[in-house]
């Protein structure tokens, strides 16, 4: 069986391997070329290296749990909260109208200008996080959740309401299932701004632990620069493997929605 090169380039994974590995052949060539000095940013391969002894070190790994606890405690608060007000809003049209203004006041506010207040607010440092994150993320599911409530088939409602159905029972049996894939593809969304709150925390909190307490510290060690790239580098492949997880469960758990999209275009 022979393997069709045109074919492979046509995978998203193939090109984004690809564009990964040029794209550290030219920073290795430039820095072995002199045109970024290594003195000011370290060679590529010295940056794998580092970031290869990292994935063994447990100190490291401790700093990447307490990361990922964070991130997740505040994905799930941000979907308590978000989903079910994003229902409300979506279904009763005089409370989205009236909440509108201050949604819109409050979505472009940048969440990591909230961290310093945060931090008189909230004493411990988790507790911090999990609140920053849940203002932050909570945008994406809200609105994907209202939009996806009107996206709803309207004969649909219709035809339930005719046999007797409550609003309640439109809601679960119909608009839920309906809004769904929305719902998903907000959580995936939130997923990655989590994940850059919880870091910027922890840059900002000030060795509260974390990758971004690993960061600061690197900072001041011996190793520097490289120390700190590379721990910047799995910050990158760990929010990257996030977002691959949650695009194949959200292909996996609505590929009829998908199905469905690909038959409308």
């Amino acid at each position: 069986m022979r393997l069709n090169p045109r074919r492979a380039l046509d995978s998203p994974l193939v090109c984004g391997t690809l564009g990964v590995v040029i794209l550290l052949c030219v920073a290795e060539a430039a820095g072995r070329l002199g045109v970024i000095p290594p003195v000011q940013f370290p060679l590529a391969s010295t940056i794998l290296v580092e970031a290869a002894r990292l994935a063994a070190d447990p100190a490291f790994l401790t700093d990447i749990a307490t990361t990922f606890a964070g991130w997740a405690m505040g994905l799930l608060a941000t979907i308590a909260v978000a989903v079910p007000l994003g229902l409300l809003l979506g279904s009763v049209t005089p409370i989205e109208t009236a909440l509108r203004p201050l949604i819109e006041f409050l979505r472009p506010i940048p969440s990591v200008a909230l961290i310093p207040l945060a931090s008189f607010v909230f004493i411990d440092s988790t507790e911090m996080k999990v609140a920053v994150i849940v203002y932050a993320s909570m945008w994406p599911i809200l609105i994907n959740t209202i939009y996806g409530l009107r996206d709803v088939d309207p004969v649909a409602k219709e035809t339930l309401r005719t046999f007797g159905f409550g609003p309640l029972s439109v809601l679960l049996r119909v608009s839920l299932p309906s809004t769904a894939p929305f719902i998903a593809t907000g959580i995936r969304v939130a997923a990655a701004i989590a994940l850059i709150l919880a870091i910027s925390t922890e840059l900002l909190a000030g060795g509260s632990g974390g990758i971004g307490g690993f960061i600061i510290l690197a900072e001041s060690s011996p190793a520097g620069v490289t120390l700190t790239v590379a721990a910047t580098f799995w910050a990158g492949v760990l929010g990257l493997l996030t977002n691959g997880v949650f695009v194949l469960a959200e292909r996996r758990i609505f590929r009829w929605h998908t199905a469905k999209t690909g038959a409308a275009q």
